[in-house]
């Protein structure tokens, strides 16, 4: 189960013709109009195409951003009975003006982004934690993906920290924001910048990463803080065990990072659902992330190329 913050990534696809007479912008012609799952709804989408049954859980708007998010993730087999429709919220979209030319590369010039800032109605919170509590039991890993809009609140925050704990339901959250809030989760996903931030650092240095991780591992009383790198891999910490880091898989062929983290929880929470340990689970999703960052735009992954992944890795090592 991902619970979150669903969001639709959307591609505006354009053809630069020339600069524009009312003020010194381009002119792109329209050329195609793309709607793939971002947010929450990445995470559940990766979740999918890796072979998971994978049940959405959010609030989407009553507008076409919200349908395509249903029609999209529908067609990859999630169950998405636990996306709430919100009539006075619109689904959170971010768009993404893309611009190139047969001579030119295919880039981002601008990004428009709209959602609301309002809290969840009480009905709306209500209905959400509701088919939350009534699904919870048939799943084997749930994932909270918090980026911050609201769709987790503190209510449905607490009762599912405490009920995976309690069933000993493997849980992993991937937020930016007020990470202290998630103490007693299982695992705890976080990039460099944002597990500065939640240490009150500007920056860790790498020869400071081993303090950092522990002292995260312990101020939110997880089991496991998972840490992205970047181009320097990963590093994992556990209780009572020594840190492990791991390289980045293919250093040379970085595309888009964009939506990179989604495929590393997404990946993780699946393999902790099979039995795996932190360790082989971070691992793998380590391998997932070097494959996805070599694709344009917000990607997902899929079983043939995992395993193919795996292979690779296995013959160079």
């Amino acid at each position: 189960m991902v619970i979150g913050d669903m969001v639709a990534d959307v591609y505006l696809e354009g053809k630069v013709s020339r600069i524009s007479r009312e003020a010194p912008v381009l002119i792109l012609e329209h050329t195609a109009e793309v709607v793939v799952p971002g947010g929450a709804a990445n995470t559940v989408h990766n979740a999918a195409t890796l072979g998971g049954i994978a049940l959405a859980s959010g609030v989407i708007g009553h507008d076409s951003a919200g349908s395509e998010l249903l029609r999209v993730l529908g067609d990859k087999g999630v169950i998405i009975d636990g996306l709430v429709i919100d009539n006075l919220r619109p689904t959170i979209t971010k768009t993404r003006v893309m611009a190139g030319g047969q001579a030119t590369v295919r880039q981002q010039i601008v990004r428009i982004d709209r959602e609301t800032e309002k809290p969840l109605s009480p009905l709306t919170e209500e209905t959400l934690l509701n088919w939350v509590k009534n699904n919870i039991d048939g799943v084997s890993a749930v994932v909270i993906s918090d980026y911050g809009s609201g769709t987790v609140t503190p209510a449905l925050r607490t009762w599912v920290v405490n009920t995976c704990r309690e069933r000993s339901i493997p849980s992993l959250v991937d937020s930016r924001y007020d990470i202290a809030a998630y103490s007693g989760i299982a695992v705890v996903k976080q990039n460099e910048a944002e597990a500065a931030a939640a240490l009150g650092l500007k920056v860790i240095d790498a020869n400071a990463m081993d303090q950092a991780g522990m002292e995260l591992l312990t101020c939110i009383n997880a089991e496991a803080v998972l840490i992205t790198r970047g181009p320097a891999g990963m590093s994992l910490f556990e209780k009572s065990r020594k840190p492990v880091h791991m390289p980045v898989t293919n250093k040379s062929e970085v595309y888009d990072v964009t939506g990179a983290g989604d495929t590393v929880v997404a990946t993780m929470a699946l393999a902790l659902a099979a039995g795996g340990s932190y360790v082989e689970a971070a691992a793998l999703a380590n391998l997932a992330a070097g494959v996805v960052v070599r694709k344009p735009g917000t990607a997902t992954i899929i079983p043939q190329e995992l395993r193919k992944a795996i292979e690779v890795y296995y013959e160079n090592h």
